[in-house]
C-alpha cells in the first residue's frame, strides 16, 4: 500500500475533526445536556486519536515498504465511521440505534491497532 493515503486520510480526518470538536464546544454545548455533550466530545477524542494513527500508519509504511498497512487503514476509517460518527449523531438527534452502533467502531479500532502491533511485530521478528 503506498505510504501517501493514510497522510492524506490522517491529515484531512484531523481537518475534519476541528471542524466538528468546534462546532461541538461551540455549537451544541447549550443544546444538549452535558451527558449528550460528554457522549459527542468522547466521538471527537476517538476522531482525534485514530486520525493521528493513520498518521502513523504513514510514517511507518514510508519507512518499511513491505508494511502491510491497507486493513490498519480501512479498520481504522471504519471505527471513526461507526464509532466517533455515531456519538455525533446519537449526540444530535438521541436515536438510539446510532448509539448501538458505535461499540461496532470500538471493535473495529481494536481490530486495526492489534492488526498494527501483528505488523510491526513481524517486522522486528
Amino acid at each position: 500500500m503506498n505510504f501517501k493515503k493514510p497522510y492524506l486520510l490522517g491529515t484531512s480526518l484531523l481537518a475534519l475533526a476541528v471542524i466538528i470538536g468546534a462546532f461541538g464546544a461551540h455549537g451544541i454545548k447549550k443544546m444538549v445536556t452535558t451527558d449528550l455533550l460528554q457522549t459527542y466530545q468522547t466521538g471527537v477524542t476517538y476522531h482525534y486519536y485514530h486520525a493521528f494513527g493513520l498518521l502513523i500508519l504513514g510514517v511507518v509504511a514510508q519507512l518499511n515498504p513491505s508494511f502491510k498497512s491497507k486493513n490498519i487503514m480501512y479498520a481504522f476509517m471504519v471505527g471513526i465511521l461507526f464509532f466517533s460518527f455515531n456519538c455525533y449523531l446519537y449526540t444530535l438527534t438521541q436515536i438510539k440505534t446510532f448509539a448501538m452502533i458505535v461499540p461496532l467502531g470500538g471493535v473495529s479500532f481494536i481490530v486495526g491497532w492489534v492488526l498494527f502491533i501483528k505488523e510491526i511485530y513481524k517486522e522486528i521478528k
